[in-house]
């Protein structure tokens, strides 16, 4: 969200559950005609605090909260003007009309199919080498949050710097000489 203001007097639905999507909630339903929080379970990832705000809103009807629901597709032509939701328990589909909508879906922390692609790991972090990122199957880097290595920094700087020597080497690979 850059400018705040073009939320002003909009249905605005967010989709999420951890600290951006609680502190747009609260911060947007002082100044939007609704806000509507969409969350795939009634348990959030962000501030307390914050989600304490965010249930004293629910309560005084200043946001509604819509859990457990996915999205399920967009609606509209030229521009997006509502979407469908889906029940994650009952599968029952809902429609919701927005003027706007603010996806702030956070980190998944679940390696899902990497779990079986051979690769070293360390708990949920891959084990890379330093010099390329590269995991113990050759042709297969991992930077960011996902890798381990001694001394690793989960910063944003050091997923660039990792980013940067993966993408050399990946490249060396693909064209050789």
């Amino acid at each position: 969200v850059r400018e705040k203001d073009l939320y002003s007097q909009k249905d605005v639905l967010i989709f999420g559950g951890g600290d951006s999507a609680l502190d747009w909630t609260v911060e947007l339903s002082s100044i939007a005609k609704s806000v509507t929080l969409i969350h795939r379970r009634d348990e959030f990832r962000g501030a307390p605090n914050t989600e304490s705000q965010m249930r004293v809103l629910i309560e005084e009807g200043k946001v509604h909260l819509k859990t457990p629901y996915v999205i399920d597709s967009l609606l509209g032509e030229e521009s997006i003007n509502g979407v469908l939701i889906k029940n994650f328990e009952t599968k029952e589909i809902e429609t919701l009309n927005c003027d706007e909508i603010i996806f702030l879906f956070g980190l998944n922390k679940k390696l899902g199919p990497v779990v079986d692609w051979g690769l070293d790991l360390e708990g949920k972090k891959v084990s890379v080498d330093t010099e390329k990122f590269e995991t113990n199957v050759k042709g297969i880097f991992a930077v960011g949050d996902i890798n381990n290595y001694p001394g690793k920094l989960d910063l944003i700087l050091s997923g660039f710097h990792e980013t940067t020597l993966a993408v050399q080497h990946a490249y060396k690979r693909c064209f050789p000489g």
